[in-house]
């Protein structure tokens, strides 16, 4: 068995993905947000047979950022009471005594806001004064702890153009790793790493940089490690209609309590939209029934203003489209999902936790803890499993 550190590790994308794969074997996953260390601790507990105990000592609640005592322990740590809700062998003594084997894998995607597009339009000062811009040091720190013979740190298309301090980030990543003896591309051909998940069979347009480091001592060839990755690609593609046309219709009704209401057919767990008002419910409506995707930007500002009476630089409303991949899944989704329309104009409504799930290619059965906010940020910040699993099935054989 390979073993594995899941770093920043979410609600398990990227765990998921290397367990499907075989062959691998976590020992420990980090993560600092309380309802995604509980869903994935249920999922080592109900889907890969962990007891409760041992699940509770592998998925470790913590910032990254106190790298020391994630390494060492946090009994003197004056934020412990934060995390008390570790495994004693944790507290104690940190991931130098969680784990007590050789570490073949470290993996990671850590948070993306810093480096995003998107984020940076929308600050001042392009979030160039962003903590997050450095937590690639946290990473490289445990990287270096360990020494893994590979590693997969993965990250959004932004990273390719973001300069924090006015320094590129690829070239402090760059230089990070370098100083720990591990090989990773040189900042101006990463834009070769950029990979899009429907590549991968999800059914979404995804795109996200992988940066896969190599200790140097190895002698192993970065480049084919990543004509490995691309021989991994399915031809088919999947879009909406594949993934999300079977679950059952939820349809605008008037009631107090709720918007929508299934009408037939089995409850399907997470498959309950949020409540929304009747301008909106019509909005939907009209908004998939007249394909107004294909208004120009103007328009589509315009038609906002007409119908709430407020204006806005960006377009807020969008629908899916069932012969296509989705967008990315993202986890603005948790305030709300005026960009996730559905394809049906007859439900007049925003995509569901489930939906939203299957279209980030999650397997039918995962469970996710915490209030629907919670599920939505969860799912929208994952590495799609089934990617996941196929940059695991291709780095086997230069794991032997």
């Amino acid at each position: 068995m390979f073993k594995y550190i899941d770093l920043f590790a979410g609600c398990g994308g990227l765990t998921e993905g290397f367990q499907a794969a075989g062959d691998y074997e976590g020992l420990a996953h980090v993560e600092w947000e309380n309802p995604m260390v509980n869903t994935l601790r249920n999922r080592l507990n109900t889907s890969y047979g962990y007891g409760a105990e041992e699940a509770l000592k592998r998925v470790i609640h913590f910032d990254i950022q106190h790298t020391e005592e994630l390494l060492n322990g946090i009994i003197d740590f004056n934020g412990k009471s934060i995390y008390n809700n570790n495994h004693e062998t944790f507290i104690s003594h940190g991931l130098n005594g969680v784990i007590n084997s050789e570490i073949d894998l470290v993996i990671g995607g850590p948070p993306c806001q810093a480096y995003s597009i998107a984020g940076r339009a929308q600050d001042k000062n392009s979030m160039k004064d962003d903590y997050r811009n450095y937590l690639f040091e946290s990473f490289a720190s445990v990287v270096k702890e360990f020494k893994p013979k590979l590693f997969v740190f993965e990250n959004v298309q932004g990273i390719l153009s973001a300069t924090p301090g006015d320094i590129p980030v690829l070239k402090r990543i760059h230089d990070a790793f370098d100083e720990i003896n591990y090989e990773i591309r040189t900042p101006n051909k990463q834009k070769e790493s950029l990979l899009n998940s429907n590549d991968f069979n999800v059914a979404q347009n995804r795109k996200r940089v992988i940066i896969i480091g190599v200790r140097k001592d190895l002698n192993l060839s970065l480049e084919d490690i990543y004509k490995s990755i691309e021989d991994e690609k399915d031809e088919s593609k999947p879009v909406l209609e594949d993934v999300i046309r079977h679950l059952p219709k939820i349809y605008p009704v008037g009631d107090n309590n709720s918007s929508h209401s299934q009408k037939e057919g089995l409850i399907v767990p997470f498959h309950n939209p949020r409540k929304h008002n009747p301008r909106d419910i019509a909005i939907f409506k009209e908004w998939t029934t007249k394909n107004m995707n294909s208004l120009s930007t103007a328009d589509k500002l315009e038609y906002y203003f007409q119908k709430t009476g407020k204006k806005s630089n960006h377009n807020k409303y969008r629908s899916l489209e069932w012969d296509k991949p989705g967008p990315t899944i993202v986890s603005h989704l948790k305030k709300d999902g005026l960009l996730f329309i559905h394809p049906d104009s007859d439900q007049a409504r925003t995509i569901t936790v489930k939906e939203a799930a299957l279209i980030q290619s999650f397997p039918d059965d995962f469970e996710f803890i915490g209030n629907q906010g919670d599920q939505y940020k969860m799912i929208g910040n994952a590495v799609p499993p089934n990617m996941a699993n196929a940059i695991a099935r291709a780095l086997k054989k230069y794991l032997q």
